[in-house]
């Protein structure tokens, strides 16, 4: 941190109104700071054309009148002669994107890459959306340009090739292949802007390193009058071209968008607020300038100020780290601070990965207009919103039950101290009655299922209500844990920061489901985010990229850079007048090799050896820095690898010189006086609660709960056993009693239910948390290639998380085998390591190590944890263990039913390493190329089971053994209700439709090997029969899928046809009877080679049950997996298809679908790291998707050319037989596989291949297509339907959090 005085300066708006907004999507914010350091609030719709054309500049214009009394300038627009400054967020951009309202976009990308956007990694958004919605496009048309440069490669590129070369950032050099072709661009161009789009976002590979095609294209697209040329290099000077290509679209997509408001807001005011220092909110919770706000930088403009409002005011309250939670009407934020704001530098909202400085605000779909659901037993709250119109039942609009009725029921919400905003005339009060109404007949519902159930107890309407909160208050715990958890931080050390029109009503709870003994609410709570503009300092960001190694004798270079960035950065601080100037510096650190860049500001320097440096000495220590953030993150540091710098970035800062808040008077006594008193419910009873209004409260007042405070804009709820004191700024402190033992009983209660379902789930969550912070690998730590899982005392699956398809279920199957095997013979600390497809295993590389957890006093384990793994490594015939033409089990690698990996709490080093490193009997076959990886992650496995054990332990000691035992069999007879009321659904329907309630499918797999299935349905127990007798024998190759392939394929099929949240565990399959003949594909021999059937045969699994259910055409039916590699490296990627059609929707192309759905590289990553070039990757241009009324997805086409000889293998499906259409739909085309030789010669391929390539020849994949669903001449599907629940409106999360689970539901 460098601090620089700077001479002169303005006076910050002394003597006049300063303002802060934020501009909200339902609600505007008007916080000024008077003359003398009064402040006045103000709250106002955000769109009211009927009363104001802007809610800021009408609420500045409000506050001018009274106080003044002269509010309009003699031009009749807003007098700007007494306003200060004017400090303001907006969501003007997150609306935009979210809804898609920006401006045509021309997106100018290199030839073969037309789709690179809209492919992007190749994941889906939801993997259990058989109807795949993929986020719109930003551009409207694409340009391909002849010109292409890639990294020089000199010492492992082998073409004979004379290419200019280019001098990039940091010396490094790119070779060009072909230069642009200039003609072809402005005639291109040209037809763009006739079609009258006024915006182009050019995004070329490795431009942020090397922009001078970039540079030339954009000076021709000025030249032909383009009024936004955004070029991706400027946009953000970063590495990843798909990221870096999202962000220079929405910059081009959103900023005239900005612009035209801006605009607007001046118009208003008198000369256009010439001479008014006005300032915009950006994502990193820094202001700057009007004019340099723009799009991309402006996602998290409102929320940033909440953050920066908390950060600076709940920090002098205590010492701990805060949490922030915001939670509004439709969603809550949360955030964590610690001294320093937490930055992410990538980030995807709304589909959009942007490429940014931006705090690190998780956005969870629960918030005050969250709707309320009773499922087959089970209390669910949202992810469905009522959002801000119709809003909740109590509106008054027609709207649903939601979290704001619920608290409205229990008196936790007092009409009378509302508004009257509400009804179609927005003049009436919040409608108590009409929330009762609604409740009842939920509560009659509710009532009706538990006699159905057998359960004799009546639910009142309070305790219905009651239920619902609770369930919403863990649905927000999740993610805090989350949160803090994954980074090895312990929840309970942390104050609770509550802010938000809605988070008073639940603060306490939530710090007490969470072990937090504090919380903090400041006084202008209820527009805190307004505040925290008037708090923040003015930010100017300046960050190139570098790629230089970090060592001693690059130390001058990188302190050149950021001496020169510095001097940029504060050049432009000081032309804005500001007296007080920091510059904070970071480097972009990571590993080489790795993916994991960590931001690093320097610690101070210590005078060790790092220390000793040009750059340490002017700038700190940033390798200190660099280790113990890693350590933190990842639990270890990695010995002698290189560390490389991606970025040198600069963060410059005019500091902020608002006043001090004013201090509030202090209370001539301890206890204020009640306004009231009013009946409100608590988990305890009901009670008499005082009602105190805050603007009467004094410093030094105390108040126990239960209690009820209102002020202008939020009410806040202190809890039994919770205490609220005033301090001298007039924020609450409220101490909340933490732990205990929770007063429930063994016997099913509906809302304890989903509370269990929640924290079981965590459980499984938390452990991935510490597998991937403590693995070392790529597949593991980056890839998030695994699956972590509860099971009960019987083996039984209780939990599984985070969801990947190939492992649901599949963990069970295992766990129940070591049982079978090792019987009464576990003892605590005994750990048992699993892979063999007899044992429940999905292939070799999968490594599952399993704990049993014992409990005091108990002699046998009480629970299991498991946590399963893809190890790059095992040994056999060829490196990764995934060979394509295998025919044996021994060839895939090392072979475990069930060792002891550690026993007596001792780890078995010697033993493992033996096994692993002993090749086994296989020809060819060696023992495992990465011992060091294989043993660390092994170790984070059995550290992931051993957070399991003490979660487990937790729970229990809260709840007590008999009580989580009996609610983990609960939960699973509840999945099981669920799957029973799919299947009586699905009879009824099938019986009507065929007269029969027996449904058939037969596939078959491009050798002709069938998958069979006949399904049999008892619409009245709601149980069915799944037959897959027919099936073809074991096959002579590695396409034999094992028994516990079969079962997750069955259970992935069935929570998609659920279609909603469900627990994911054995009770699924309980009303399936799974028949599968030995000996077969499907339940191969002991010795059978099985790695086809883990990536390939499942996929035809699904296609075979989907088919029987009638639910969707097929998809793709293939991973399409390639393994590229010499004897030093090596690389693996699947490559995405196109999805079937359904009943009502189009299938989507490139993207993966069913038992995958893992990221590709980007393809700058991929041609730095690997002696290849991407010619091509984008959609298939042959109508490759079945035809039908809806049309089946496209599949890709991706080619690859090798700079140097390498092998390469190839195990595919679909090459021979085609994707099926369904209803009268058409099939999908299938797959090709092809080699082009340098010399020009084209030879087709099988679907399963290795051979070896030359330097100059090209690997072209063409990947098949989804099937079509009717004809393409009906006008009615609806007799084709299938019972698949629709999805509903969901709110868009975003953060680390969801960025984690997005990237986890991708491996």
């Amino acid at each position: 941190m460098v601090l620089v005085e700077t001479a002169g300066g303005s006076s910050e708006g002394a003597g006049k109104y300063c303002f802060a907004i934020d501009r909200g999507g339902t609600f505007t914010d008007v916080l000024c700071i008077c003359p003398g350091g009064r402040v006045r609030t103000i709250k106002l719709l955000s769109e009211d054309p009927d009363r104001y054309s802007d809610a800021p500049r009408e609420g500045i214009r409000r506050i001018l009148k009274e106080e003044t009394g002269s509010d309009l300038a003699p031009s009749g627009l807003v007098d700007t002669s007494k306003i200060g400054w004017v400090r303001m967020g907006t969501t003007v951009a997150t609306n935009a994107l979210l809804e898609r309202k920006g401006d045509p976009v021309v997106l100018v990308v290199n030839t073969g890459f037309r789709d690179l956007l809209y492919i992007g990694n190749q994941a889906r958004p939801k993997i259990f959306d058989l109807n795949i919605r993929k986020p719109a496009n930003l551009y409207q048309t694409v340009v391909e340009v002849d010109c292409r440069i890639v990294p020089e490669q000199a010492d492992r590129c082998q073409l004979n090739n004379q290419w200019k070369v280019l001098h990039g950032v940091a010396g490094s050099k790119y070779l060009e292949v072909q230069p642009v072709d200039e003609s072809s661009v402005r005639s291109s161009l040209a037809a763009a802007r006739e079609q009258g789009i006024n915006s182009v976002s050019v995004v070329l590979t490795h431009s942020y390193a090397c922009p001078e095609h970039e540079l030339r294209i954009g000076s021709i697209a000025k030249q032909l009058g383009f009024s936004h040329v955004t070029l991706s290099h400027q946009a953000m000077p970063m590495c990843r071209v798909v990221a870096r290509g999202y962000t220079a679209c929405a910059e081009a997509y959103l900023t005239p968008h900005v612009d035209r408001y801006l605009a607007s807001f001046k118009s208003g005011f008198d000369n256009q607020l010439a001479g008014v220092d006005v300032l915009f909110m950006q994502s990193d919770g820094g202001l700057t300038n009007m004019e340099n706000f723009r799009g991309a930088r402006a996602i998290l403009s409102g929320p940033a100020g909440g953050v920066v409002g908390y950060a600076l005011t709940g920090s002098r309250e205590t010492d701990l780290p805060l949490i922030g939670f915001d939670m509004g009407g439709t969603s809550t934020d949360v955030s964590r601070y610690a001294g320093n704001y937490e930055h992410v530098i990538e980030s995807t909202t709304a589909g959009v990965t942007i490429q940014a400085p931006q705090l690190d605000i998780n956005t969870v779909a629960a918030g005050g207009g969250s709707r309320l659901f009773f499922r087959s037993g089970i209390f669910v709250v949202g992810p469905e919103s009522a959002g801000s119109h119709p809003g909740p039942a109590c509106y008054k609009k027609g709207g649903p039950l939601t979290v704001t009725d619920a608290n409205l029921m229990l008196g936790r919400i007092l009409p009378q101290y509302f508004p009257k905003i509400f009804g179609p005339t927005e003049s009436d009060p919040l409608d108590y009655e009409l929330a009762r109404r609604k409740f009842s007949e939920l509560q009659a519902d509710i009532n009706a299922h538990l006699a159905f159930s057998g359960d004799s107890r009546v639910l009142t309407l309070e305790q219905v209500a009651l239920g619902f909160i609770r369930v919403a208050n863990e649905t927000m715990c999740r993610p805090i844990r989350a949160l803090t958890q994954s980074r090895g931080l312990d929840t309970a050390n942390h104050v609770l920061s509550c802010f938000g029109g809605a988070g008073g009503q639940h603060a306490c709870s939530i710090a007490r489901n969470l072990g937090i003994a504090k919380v903090v609410v400041h006084k202008y709570a209820g527009i805190l985010s307004a505040y925290g503009m008037a708090l923040a300092d003015v930010v100017q960001e300046v960050q190139e990229p570098s790629g230089l190694e970090f060592n001693e004798s690059n130390g001058h270079v990188l302190k050149e850079r950021l001496d020169a960035l510095s001097k940029q950065c504060h050049a432009k601080l000081a032309e804005q007048g500001f007296r007080k100037i920091e510059l904070q510096p970071f480097l972009h650190l990571r590993y080489e090799g790795t993916d994991g860049a960590l931001m690093c500001a320097p610690a101070a320097a210590t005078g060790g050896l790092e220390s000793s440096s040009s750059l340490a000495s002017a700038y700190g220590d940033f390798h200190a820095t660099f280790l113990e953030r890693y350590r933190t993150e990842f639990g270890f540091v990695l010995q002698n690898r290189r560390i490389i710098v991606d970025d040198i970035r600069i963060r410059g800062l005019g500091k902020n010189e608002t006043p001090p808040e004013a201090q509030v008077n202090a209370a001539p006594e301890p206890t204020p006086t009640a306004e009231g008193n009013t009946i409100v419910h608590f988990d305890e009873g009901a009670f008499n609660a005082p009602i105190f209004l805050t603007k009467n409260l004094l410093a030094g007042h105390k108040i126990s709960g239960p209690a009820v405070l209102i002020d202008q804009l939020s009410t806040i709820i202190v809890e039994p056993e919770c205490v609220a004191e005033v301090t001298r700024y007039g924020d609450l402190v409220i101490d909340v009693q933490t732990g205990g033992k929770h007063g429930i009983n063994e016997e099913l209660d509906p809302v304890h239910l989903s509370i269990f379902s929640h924290r079981f789930m965590s459980i499984a969550e938390q452990m991935g948390r510490v597998l991937q912070r403590t693995s070392i690998s790529t597949n593991i730590k980056e890839r998030l290639d695994f699956s972590c899982a509860l099971f009960g005392p019987d083996g039984g699956l209780v939990s599984n998380a985070p969801h990947i398809p190939v492992h649901l279920g599949a963990m069970q199957e295992t766990v129940q085998y070591q049982l079978r095997v090792r019987g009464d013979t576990l003892k605590n600390g005994d750990v048992l390591l699993a892979n063999h497809p007899q044992a429940g295993g999905s292939h070799l590389p999968d490594l599952t190590v399993i704990t049993p957890v014992f409990y005091e006093g108990q002699p046998k384990p009480v629970f299991f944890v498991a946590s399963r793994g893809h190890h790059a490594d095992i040994g056999g015939i060829t490196p990764g263990s995934m060979p394509p033409h295998s025919t044996t089990l021994a060839q895939e690698g090392a072979a475990f039913k069930s060792f002891l990996i550690v026993e007596n709490g001792q780890f078995q080093e010697k033993q493992i390493v033996e096994r692993l490193t002993t090749p086994t009997n296989a020809k060819g076959a060696v023992g495992t190329r990465n011992l060091s990886d294989n043993l660390s992650d092994l170790k984070a496995q059995i550290a992931a089971n051993h957070k399991g054990i003490h979660l487990v332990s937790e729970l229990i000691d809260s709840y007590g053994l008999s009580v989580v035992q009996a609610y983990m069999t609960h939960i699973q007879k509840n999945a099981e209700l669920a799957v029973r009321d799919m299947l009586r659904q699905i009879g009824r329907d099938t019986l009507e439709r065929t007269g029969s309630t027996v449904l058939t499918a037969q596939e078959f797999m491009d050798d002709g090997s069938p998958i069979t299935l006949r399904v049999t349905i008892d619409p009245e127990s709601g149980s069915a029969l799944c037959d897959f007798t027919g099936s073809g024998q074991e096959v002579w190759g590695n396409c034999n899928a094992p028994r516990a392939i079969t079962l997750s394929a069955l259970i992935y099929c069935l929570r998609c046809m659920v279609g909603h949240d469900v627990p994911l565990n054995q009770g699924c399959l309980a009303p399936i009877q799974v028949v599968i003949p030995k000996n077969s594909i499907l339940d191969p021999s002991e010795g059978a080679a099985v790695v086809g059937g883990n990536v390939q045969t499942s996929q035809r699994i699904v296609d075979t049950v989907l088919k029987a259910f009638r639910a969707c055409a097929a998809s793709q039916g293939c991973m399409n997996n390639i393994t590229i590699g010499d004897d030093q490296w090596g690389y693996y990627e699947t490559v995405a298809g196109g999805s079937g059609a359904g009943p009502d929707w189009h299938g989507a192309g490139g993207v993966h679908t069913h038992m995958t759905n893992t990221r590709i590289t980007d393809p700058e990553i991929l041609e730095l790291r690997y002696p290849m070039i991407l010619k091509r990757f984008c959609l298939r241009t042959d109508g490759s998707g079945g035809r039908g009324r809806f049309i089946g997805g496209e599949g890709v086409e991706r080619d690859l050319l090798f700079r140097k000889p390498v092998t390469l293998s190839v195990l595919t499906e679909r090459r021979t037989l085609q994707p099926y259409g369904l209803a009268g739909g058409e099939p999908g085309k299938s797959g090709r596989n092809l080699i082009i030789k340098r010399d020009g010669r084209v030879i087709a391929l099988p679907g399963k291949i290795c051979i070896d390539v030359e330097a100059g020849d090209t690997f072209a994949m063409k990947t098949p297509g989804g099937g079509g669903y009717g004809h393409s001449d009906d006008s009615s599907n609806a007799d084709l339907s299938p019972p698949i629940s629709a999805s509903g409106h969901r709110f868009v999360e975003r953060g680390t959090v969801y960025n984690y689970s997005q990237a986890q539901e991708s491996a």
